[in-house]
């Protein structure tokens, strides 16, 4: 097996790919180049390309925003999903928006016991995703207070933490997770200095567990402004008016919408050779 392996990437440099009419950098495998049991992939003419289909997809902070994006995008490509939420209300709304054979599981994910539990019932799944998080008030550093800011850490870092570590030993073999950070940290603006905080607390914890529980792939997406219920605090009319300054001055002249975000986490899910690794969705935000 390592011969053919070798062989195959040797045809690859040399410009020779298995199908003559692709470029040598769009070459596909066929059945005859790799065996089939050395592939997660769905055979298509022929040709394997990656999927999602029949892979079972946790996703925490999964009943709106984001999260509900991505589960719907996994969901649309054959994917099993499992929704986690802190209230059961936002449970049976995501459930009843992702149809029949979507699972639903309420869960306190700041309370170590009740995430234990959540997983003693989980069984084993393939990809977790972790988009959970409260708001993070934009506040300066002198008018926050040590409770308040230690707060913010509770369901946004050490919920995350807290999952690695009781759901990482239910991840089938090519399996991954995938974390939520933001810009922030590489952009802040005055009073951010929590979210920044947290945002690098989350990316350095990720690197690190991409190494301790390696094999299974561990990485980030950092969105930038997205259109999701976390702005639904501002009234309609100021948020409306932020979107369409923000959006402007963007490359993209627009703020991002979930669904659009959704397709990096899908991308990390099928890529089995990316693992340690962050990726900005922010419409071009960093660029100007």
């Amino acid at each position: 097996m390592r011969r053919e392996w070798m062989l195959l990437a040797l045809r690859f440099l040399i410009g020779e790919c298995p199908n003559s009419e692709y470029m040598p950098l769009q070459c596909v495998l066929t059945s005859e180049d790799l065996p089939k049991k050395y592939l997660h992939q769905k055979k298509s003419n022929g040709a394997y390309k990656l999927t999602l289909e029949g892979k079972r997809v946790l996703i925490l902070g999964g009943t709106s925003g984001i999260g509900l994006a991505v589960a719907e995008a996994a969901k649309a490509e054959g994917s099993d999903v499992v929704v986690v939420s802190s209230k059961q209300s936002r449970v049976d709304s995501a459930l009843t928006l992702l149809g029949g054979g979507a699972e639903g599981y309420v869960a306190n994910l700041s309370d170590e016991k009740a995430i234990e539990a959540l997983f003693g019932k989980m069984g084993p799944f393939d990809h977790l995703v972790y988009t959970a998080g409260d708001s993070v008030w934009q506040r300066l550093l002198g008018e926050t207070k040590l409770e308040d800011a230690k707060s913010f850490f509770d369901v946004r870092f050490w919920g995350a933490f807290l999952v690695t570590k009781h759901g990482s030993k239910l991840i089938r073999p090519g399996g991954s997770i995938i974390f939520t950070s933001s810009t922030v940290p590489r952009r802040p603006s005055v009073g951010f200095a929590i979210g920044a905080s947290i945002s690098s607390a989350v990316e350095a914890f990720a690197t690190a567990m991409a190494v301790e529980l390696a094999p299974v792939r561990v990485n980030v997406v950092a969105p930038g402004i997205v259109r999701t219920p976390i702005w639904d605090r501002l009234p309609e009319e100021q948020r409306e008016a932020f979107f369409a300054v923000r959006g402007a001055a963007l490359p993209v002249g627009k703020v991002g919408e979930p669904a659009e975000v959704a397709e990096a986490y899908l991308c990390f899910m099928r890529s089995g050779y990316t693992t340690g690794q962050i990726v900005v969705v922010d419409g071009g935000m960093l660029l100007v």
